[in-house]
C-alpha cells in the first residue's frame, strides 16, 4: 500500500501566488494568503520579489493594485527554463477547467 504524503505540493509560495494572481489579478493580499495557505506578509514579500524581478507587473487602479503576469517571462531552473509563464499558466487554467486570458505579454 502506497501512503501519500499531504504535507509537500510541486510547486513553492511563488509558484502558488503567482497562480493566484494570474486567477484573479485583482486580489487582495488576504485572500491570496487564504488561497495559498501563508500568512499576508509572506504574500507581500513575494509578491515584491516577482514584480522585482518582472515575473509580475503592479499597477494601481484606485486604492487598490491589480496584478499582471509576465507571459513571456522564463523559469529560473535550468531544467524548466524553457518553459513560459504564460504556457504554465495556460496549463494549470486548462487542467482548472477555467478559460485563458491573455494577461500582459
Amino acid at each position: 500500500m502506497l501512503l501519500v504524503s499531504r504535507e509537500w505540493t510541486f510547486l513553492s509560495n511563488h509558484g502558488h501566488v503567482l497562480v493566484s494572481l494570474a486567477r484573479d489579478p485583482d486580489a487582495r493580499m488576504r485572500d491570496v494568503a487564504d488561497a495559498v495557505g501563508i500568512t499576508e506578509r509572506a504574500v507581500q514579500q513575494i509578491v515584491r520579489e516577482l514584480v522585482d524581478e518582472g515575473y509580475l507587473r503592479k499597477e494601481k487602479v484606485g486604492r487598490r493594485n491589480r496584478y499582471a503576469v509576465a507571459q513571456d517571462a522564463r523559469f529560473r531552473h535550468d531544467l524548466e527554463s524553457a518553459v513560459t509563464l504564460g504556457a504554465f499558466l495556460d496549463l494549470v487554467r486548462r487542467g482548472a477547467g477555467r478559460p485563458v486570458s491573455a494577461d500582459v505579454g
